[in-house]
């Protein structure tokens, strides 16, 4: 009879999760992960069976989690479309502030990965392009009910648009990460809704 394990599994995947995601997959060595999760390499390759596989399981509770809070306000359909993403871009923000080390922000888990490992990992891409679809499918839906309802006025496409919107979104990320401070990424969010308000 197998022995019960004698750790929290999500805490661990947790700490592996905030490991990787302030240094990066290839930066994040074995023995940061024993460090991070408290446990024991062996402990480690029994439970994840690898670094990278304990990396996949990380970048997918990350990229659920961020989605799922995401779409939380995305899909609240009592606000007009152009406040559900004012309230998305006030949460980007702020969540830049919340997570930092050395009084820098770590960006995000996602556009971090897809800057180091997209072009590389296989396996790192198709969850990234999962999740980009996950993410583009959410501001597309936002965008196309402010269109019908006049709340967005831009005469572009939806599809346009959304990945418009991502690609802001992920500027913001990183410029946190080279020190921008809540003034200027709200700058670059005003910017961006008054492009959705362009006619």
């Amino acid at each position: 009879m197998a022995r019960p394990r004698s750790f929290d599994e999500e805490r661990a995947l947790d700490a592996a999760m905030h490991a990787f995601w302030t240094n990066g997959y290839e930066a994040t060595s074995t023995q940061d992960l024993c460090e991070a999760t408290g446990l024991g390499r062996s402990s480690i390759y029994n439970t994840f069976t690898s670094k990278h596989e304990l990396f996949r399981r990380a970048l997918t509770r990350y990229m659920d989690t961020m989605n799922a809070a995401q779409a939380e306000i995305l899909e609240d359909v009592e606000r007009p479309a152009s406040e559900r993403l004012r309230a998305l871009f006030t949460r980007i923000v702020e969540g830049e502030f919340e997570h930092c080390e050395n009084g820098h922000s770590i960006g995000c888990l996602t556009v971090n990965s897809t800057v180091e490992l997209a072009g590389r990992d296989p396996e790192a891409a198709r969850l990234l392009e999962r999740d980009l679809a996950t993410r583009l499918t959410a501001l597309r839906a936002t965008i196309r009910a402010g269109q019908r309802d006049g709340d967005i006025t831009s005469g572009r496409d939806a599809d346009t648009l959304a990945r418009y919107v991502n690609a802001v979104i992920g500027g913001m990320r990183i410029s946190a990460q080279g020190g921008a401070d809540r003034a200027a990424l709200y700058a670059i969010a005003e910017t961006a809704l008054d492009a959705l308000a362009a006619r």
